[in-house]
């Protein structure tokens, strides 16, 4: 199907792929893997057509067609949900295609709610759903998919395994989630350093493999680096002496021609990061009773009761917009609610959320960040931790303001690894790391002694890590004790009662009216267009009052630009904006995605 041969590509001169080849047949289903700027995805891009090869081929069968879903992409608003996924059918008869759109469209997350509604009210997120639909759609023979999980929530990951099973599509996907590759893959192809690896397993059995394959390349090129300090201690030794003249030359020549090997000696699989012994708490670090909040009309969740106690690891799962992050910031306090939310005695939280990158000091290095933090004897590991989390040799040197988005936050995540607290709350942790360093964090939030709250879609982190599921559905927040797969084997159950349900329910719909809508008596249909212009007043209100703090924040930088104004009266002004725009955005994201 696709032939790769002698393939290498650099950039600025430095190798990223370096003469590899390989095979992809019909129907295999490969995990591309590898750390963190191995090549991965300039791997998906050069079989994409979008980038061109330094030297070598990419030979396809005749009339393949490609589905590609890079990390980042450009989005349409001009249309709704519907009539956007609706493009792919290329004005052939869709009524013939409306139930497996609906099908793809819900299993991905949207309700059919959602399929008028512009494209333009989605957040990044759900616009990489609705291109990711599209793909799917397409049926296309070969499908490149670089990162597909990071915006799905576990029934969405579920629904879309069992999509690419039965699919017929040979599959090259590139996921840091070890349990979607396990599910959907059958072989393993890792890179590391411009090379590859092609493994007939799946990712599972490959680490295995690979740790065989990893512990040969250390002896051979050990032995390699001891046979070349004894040639260029004898070449030293006898440069100068006529009687051993010849066999210097010849030795000099051995080096000359010796091809060196080259192998990846970082090994954090034993590094042990612990956090910093946590500060007895009361017995309950939270409760809550009665808890409740909206966002104007649209209520987040309503009648939360629960009780966490001390030492528990509990995660917070279900659908994006459900209110995981909602109520994750009622109890950092930063949005007001109805009910009662109580914090428990002495406790001392930390908190990592994607916007945490936005308060590291932008002019100090990456090493410096960990080492005013780190106390004891984790400062003689400073530099094996950073290398753990992607920051090995000279990215330890760089400036904080010179990194990117991801860099950012997973040195936050290191920053908060090592400073004292009794409560963790870590919002979707994994987002940027790698296996690697999540086997580091997972292993130390195992043994933190403290109570945890991850809000997570990753299966295969928080199983053995939680003993309890909180699930957010339908504006309530039910308790599920047992880790997350016995939290999932009981959603299975449910899921298909559900299933069976509704499909019951439509059918009736279908045989009784083409139009769903016209079973609503007027009444009803009076009361939700005044719910929706309630909602949609709402919303431009929101809009309104975030131009009105922009223009504010715009007026203050100006007045910041003057050092006669630069006192810390202003920063704090400026800074108070800040949060204030950040608090309004999360607004109206929530109404929007509502």
């Amino acid at each position: 199907m696709i032939s790769i041969e002698h393939l290498s590509i650099e950039f600025s001169s430095r190798p990223v792929l370096d003469d590899i080849s390989f095979l992809v047949n019909r129907k295999d289903r490969i995990a591309l893997v590898g750390k963190n700027g191995a090549g991965k995805t300039t791997l998906l891009r050069l079989i994409a057509h979008e980038y061109e090869p330094t030297a070598g081929t990419i030979s396809m069968d005749s009339g393949i067609t490609i589905g590609y879903l890079p990390q980042v992409m450009l989005f349409t608003d001009q249309r709704s949900l519907r009539d956007e996924v609706m493009t792919v059918f290329h004005g052939e008869d869709e009524a013939r295609f409306i139930a497996e759109m609906d099908s793809t469209v819900i299993g991905l997350g949207f309700t059919r709610n959602d399929f008028n509604r512009p494209c333009s009210e989605f957040s990044g997120g759900w616009r990489m759903r609705i291109e990711l639909a599209k793909i799917l759609l397409r049926h296309p023979d070969l499908l490149l998919l670089d990162e597909p999980t990071n915006h799905l929530d576990i029934e969405s990951i579920r629904w879309l395994e069992d999509f690419l099973v039965t699919s017929q599509a040979t599959l090259i996907v590139v996921s840091h989630d070890q349990a979607f590759i396990d599910n959907v893959t059958n072989r393993t192809i890792e890179i590391s350093l411009g090379r590859i690896y092609d493994y007939n397993v799946n990712y599972s059995k490959f680490v295995t493999l690979r740790q065989e394959r990893h512990d040969q390349q250390v002896r051979a090129y050990l032995n390699q680096q001891k046979m070349i300090k004894e040639t260029e201690d004898f070449i030293e030794r006898f440069r100068y002496k006529a009687t051993k003249a010849v066999q210097v030359q010849s030795r000099i020549k051995q080096l000359a021609k010796l091809e060196r090997l080259e192998v990846d000696l970082e090994d954090t699989s034993r590094l042990n990061l612990r956090f910093p012994p946590a500060p007895r708490s009361g017995d309950f670090p939270i409760i809550t009773e009665d808890l409740r909040k909206d966002f104007g009309s649209h209520t987040v969740f309503h009648d939360v009761n629960i009780t966490i106690r001390r030492g528990e690891k509990v995660a917070f799962v279900g659908k994006n917009g459900e209110g995981k992050t909602t109520l994750v910031r009622c109890i950092m306090g930063q949005l007001d609610y109805y009910g009662t939310l109580k914090i428990g005695h002495n406790i001392k939280i930390g908190y990592f959320a994607q916007n945490q990158a936005s308060l590291l000091d932008g002019e100090l290095t990456v090493f410096d960040t960990i080492d005013r933090v780190a106390v004891g004897d984790i400062r003689t590991k400073i530099r094996d931790i950073l290398g753990a989390f992607m920051f090995g040799g000279e990215n330890s040197d760089k400036k904080v303001k010179v990194l990117s988005g991801g860099e950012r936050s997973r040195l936050a995540m290191i920053k908060l690894l090592l400073e004292p607290c009794n409560l963790l709350i870590l919002d979707e942790p994994t987002n940027h790391l790698d296996m690697q360093s999540k086997d580091v964090l997972k292993a130390a939030l195992k043994d933190f002694n403290g109570t945890l709250i991850c809000v997570s879609h990753d299966r295969d982190f928080l199983d053995g890590l939680v003993e309890k599921v909180y699930e957010f559905s339908g504006g309530l927040v039910r308790e599920h004790i047992g880790g997350i797969y016995d939290f999932l084997r009981t959603k299975k159950i449910g899921n298909l009662q559900e299933l069976e349900k509704r499909d019951l329910k439509e059918s009736k719909e279908a045989k009784d009216s083409k139009d769903s809508s016209s079973k609503l008596d007027y009444a009803e249909q009076k009361a939700q267009a005044a719910a929706k212009r309630k909602k949609e007043k709402l919303i431009a209100e929101t809009e309104a009052e975030i131009a009105r703090i922009e223009e504010e924040q715009a007026h203050m930088e100006a007045l910041l630009s003057n050092p006669e104004s630069q006192t810390p009266e202003n920063f704090q002004k400026y800074e108070s904006l800040k949060h204030q725009i950040e608090q309004k955005l999360y607004e109206w994201e929530i109404l929007s995605e509502s």
